[in-house]
């Protein structure tokens, strides 16, 4: 296994359910991470496709002169997901209770995890499951930053360094046979104007791996 079962424990192990029941309408990383991120969106999603948001909440940093088929939302909080303009669709779902996503085979070319991978307990399982539900050639991209809910993050995330989260998503892309060798994308985001002239000179840092499904 790619993780020992210590490996897999929170600070705070109760129900995931119970942290996310109330709605949380803000966003998690800096504008200048939103805008690296959206910007990558832009160059690797292609319009009129199937995309799969796993793990969204109210907004999903979609390029908006890019048109898809269809957005899917998946995430844990439904008045969040219901606010979220870009979905044609949403589900809620613990994925630390069950990893089995409620998709077909090869339904999406895209399967996009914003600042969420830092709380799944059995990524490789996860991770299985986004290679199923690709399409042959479909992307997947896992974004990140520096950010976490500290209690509900796995100790593997917690007890990292930065350099070596972006080791253990590569290696989550690994274990699963049928994707290509993951890209990593590393940029240091630059702070907003304001706190620029206070100053500070960066922001969130920008973290991505992206593989595509063999």
């Amino acid at each position: 296994m790619l993780l020992r079962p210590n490996q897999r424990t929170k600070l705070d192990d109760t129900d995931d359910k119970l942290f996310y029941v109330y709605p949380r309408f803000v966003t998690h990383v800096d504008e200048g991470f939103i805008q690296q991120l959206t910007d990558l969106y832009r160059d690797r999603l292609q319009p009129h496709t199937r995309i799969f948001d796993m793990m969204s909440s109210w907004v999903s940093h979609l390029p908006e002169e890019l048109q898809f088929d269809h957005v899917e939302g998946h995430g844990l909080n439904g008045e969040e997901l219901s606010r979220n303009p870009r979905l044609n669709n949403y589900f809620v779902q613990n994925l630390n209770d069950n990893p089995k996503l409620p998709c077909k085979d090869g339904e999406f070319d895209a399967v996009l995890n914003c600042v969420s991978v830092q709380y799944l307990q059995y990524p490789e399982a996860i991770f299985t499951e986004i290679h199923r539900i690709l399409k042959p050639g479909g992307i997947a991209i896992i974004s990140f930053s520096n950010r976490m809910f500290f209690q509900k993050a796995i100790q593997a995330w917690r007890e990292g360094s930065e350099s070596t989260r972006v080791e253990l998503v590569k290696g989550y892309f690994t274990s699963v046979p049928g994707f290509t060798p993951p890209e990593v994308i590393i940029r240091q985001s630059s702070a907003p104007n304001f706190l620029q002239w206070l100053g500070v000179a960066s922001g969130d840092p920008f973290y991505a791996v992206i593989a595509y499904r063999d």
